[in-house]
């Protein structure tokens, strides 16, 4: 893809961003992205074939990018000027979260918050099973990973949410740690 393209495709997620900070995804319309993104309709089309595709597609760049950056621990995103990476994925996650890239807050915490609430477990999912269920479980082997999967990705989430409701209050790295202390004895 080429830059006209990029800054067309970024454009037009920015619109759409910004506007499910305003309505609710359901009422929002091509017509309406278009007009924020100041793009034609053939431009959007192009992109995307429908609302429907805009939107996995956002969904796939936003948390493609955070889960991607958390697993990375080269990546540091400007987080850990002259220290290195967190050892806990989940502390460089919410480190990631709380840089509000493309103001992914906003987005779990809008109007249609449910729909970038299941994107993101969706993305956690991944991101678990790979370091942990598959990799370092210990315990509770008896029980089906997809049910410890679910149960991890379905508690970080729902903390996630506790932690944007009570202003971000806590440190990336506290919040890790109380996350940590609850999980690890189930893995």
């Amino acid at each position: 893809m080429d830059r006209r393209q990029q800054k067309t495709r970024e454009a037009i997620f920015s619109a759409f961003g910004s506007l499910l900070g305003e309505k609710r995804y359901s009422r929002i319309t091509v017509q309406d992205i278009i007009d924020r993104a100041n793009v034609g309709r053939t431009t959007f089309y192009a992109h995307f074939e429908t609302k429907e595709d805009l939107l996995r597609a956002l969904c796939e760049a936003l948390f493609g990018h955070i889960v991607g950056s958390a697993v990375d621990s080269t990546h540091t995103h400007g987080l850990y000027a002259g220290r290195g990476a967190p050892e806990s994925v989940f502390c460089h996650l919410l480190q990631h979260l709380q840089e509000n890239d493309r103001n992914i807050l906003g987005l779990l915490s809008c109007e249609s918050s449910e729909i970038f609430l299941r994107y993101f477990k969706n993305s956690l999912n991944e991101l678990i099973r790979m370091q942990f269920v598959n990799q370092n479980r210990r315990a509770n082997l008896d029980i089906p990973p997809d049910f410890l999967i679910n149960h991890v990705s379905g508690s970080f989430v729902e903390m996630v949410l506790w932690w944007i409701q009570q202003g971000m209050a806590l440190a990336p790295v506290e919040l890790d740690r109380y996350f940590r202390a609850v999980i690890e004895p189930v893995l």
